[in-house]
């Protein structure tokens, strides 16, 4: 048993080497640890595909129908939102 938790602990740490050595965006990856994530948790998220990449420009909250408002919320499940106005459903999606 001890022999085979040596091996496995050998196997364990090699393996952090090497997905260490192949992390996408350090920069990311050192951020990431030092607000205290682990090794493998910053690793899984800088390596992710467009990794530290910006998104697009989404149009404006304002600039929506509210229908497109109403449909937006109910993606992201806010109760209560069939009663909202259109201000309501804004402050709604920017705070949840």
């Amino acid at each position: 048993m001890c022999c085979f938790f040596t091996l496995v602990t050998d196997i364990t740490q090699n393996l952090i080497i090497m997905a260490s050595s192949k992390i996408k965006n350090e920069k990311q990856y050192e951020a990431l640890r030092d607000k205290g994530y682990s090794k493998e948790k910053s690793a899984r998220i800088a390596n992710t595909p467009g990794a530290g990449k910006k998104g697009g420009r989404a149009e404006k909250y304002e600039d929506r129908s509210k229908k497109e408002l109403y449909k937006e919320a109910r993606k992201i499940g806010i109760e209560g939102r069939s009663k909202m106005s259109k201000k309501e459903l804004i402050h709604a999606l920017r705070n949840n």
